[in-house]
């Protein structure tokens, strides 16, 4: 008989009753396809429909996110209650030869079978990633109880905080650090199947919360590879780490000025530049981080040579505050004492296109005529 891997029922059970439907459980699989699919089908028509009122689909996708933690729920305990394949078994007792005086009969003592320790390593290593899908509960499993208490913290802790921000200062803005909890849970997860993997080989398990690790590396001269990484999602915060001090406040400062300036003078226009300026500055600081480990890192600056063009650069800035200051405060005032005038409207519509067309001839013109002496 062929059978049902419980990774790829797990790993179905995120549609909810697919999983049990696999297990050929099918009244569960009905229940809870139901259960979840139902009232968001429900909902849903109330949206479209506009009829109805918004507080019942709300209801209903509350009531489907339950049914899709029971599935869950139900799921993992299925698993973990499932009864496992038998071991293979020994061989029979072994030649006359093998016999030592040791076995548990008259005969020889039992051949060694490697395929039953390897049996054994993989029941422990399903065991150890099924827990873990819970944050923590994997490094309880392994005996680690202090890793495991401060993953589980850290993980619900994060999401009570960021929950309790939300509706204190009551901005949706606040749910996007929800996006930081998926990379934490699979950091979590891949470091219980590294520690498993280290007491498979021998080696001893210290029972230890992941800064300690970090603080380890700090002491030994070194920066941590990880909260490298996680601080290059920020432009500039990853080479501020690495101590490339100038390096760092350039993309940091070009990258928020960048946005600034297009926020203020509404250049949508050039928000590609955004996307870009990120992945350069990501990659940059990846490179870096690998660099780092076979010796010193120069801080080499991303623009060099300001000081010559300190005098363009701070003409830009003032050119930058008059319009800030014309749209903001003069047009204001123009508008509210002398609300018959309509040319203060079309000076504020117009100058956006005015000052992206002047950017792209100022920037044309720039390249036109500084191009390099060519060599004959």
């Amino acid at each position: 008989m062929n059978p049902r891997s419980n990774t790829v029922a797990l790993l179905l059970s995120f549609i909810p009753g697919l999983g049990h439907l696999y297990l050929k459980r099918i009244f569960r699989a009905f229940l809870y396809g139901a259960g979840f699919f139902g009232p968001v089908a429900m909902a849903f028509l109330i949206v479209v429909e506009g009829h109805g009122p918004k507080d019942f689909a709300v209801l209903l996708l509350l009531f489907a996110a339950a049914c899709w933690v029971v599935n869950m729920v139900d799921m993992f305990i299925t698993l973990g209650s499932r009864p496992s394949y038998p071991p293979p078994g020994y061989h029979e007792y072994g030649n006359p030869g093998h016999d030592f005086g040791h076995g548990p009969g008259p005969g020889a003592v039992p051949e060694f079978n490697p395929a039953v320790y390897e049996w054994q390593r993989r029941e422990e290593r399903r065991k150890i990633i099924l827990a873990s899908f819970i944050p923590g509960l994997g490094h309880y499993m392994l005996g680690m109880m202090y890793r495991g208490l401060s993953a589980m913290t850290f993980f619900i802790g994060g999401a009570i905080v960021i929950f309790f921000g939300a509706s204190l200062t009551r901005t949706g803005e606040f749910l996007f650090f929800l996006l930081a909890l998926p990379v934490l849970w699979i950091y979590i997860l891949f470091d219980a199947i590294r520690q498993l993997e280290k007491k498979q080989a021998g080696m001893e398990l210290t029972d230890r919360t992941f800064f300690d690790d970090f603080s380890e590396s700090r002491q030994e001269g070194r920066r941590s590879k990880t909260i490298a990484t996680v601080l290059a999602v920020f432009p500039g915060a990853a080479h501020l780490y690495l101590g490339l001090q100038m390096r760092g406040l350039q993309i940091m400062a070009g990258f928020l000025f960048s946005i600034y300036i297009m926020d203020v003078l509404r250049l949508s226009l050039f928000l590609f530049l955004i996307p870009i300026f990120w992945f350069y500055s990501f990659f940059d600081a990846l490179q870096l981080i690998s660099r780092q480990e076979f010796g010193y890192v120069e801080d080499k600056p991303i623009f060099k040579g300001i000081k010559r063009h300190q005098r363009k650069i701070g003409f830009l800035i003032i050119l930058v505050g008059l319009y800030y200051l014309t749209n903001e405060v003069l047009l204001d005032v123009l508008r509210r004492y002398y609300p018959d005038w309509h040319w203060p409207y079309s000076i504020s519509s117009y100058f956006q296109t005015f000052i992206v067309a002047l950017v792209l001839i100022g920037g044309g013109l720039t390249l036109l005529f500084n191009s390099p002496n060519r060599k004959s």
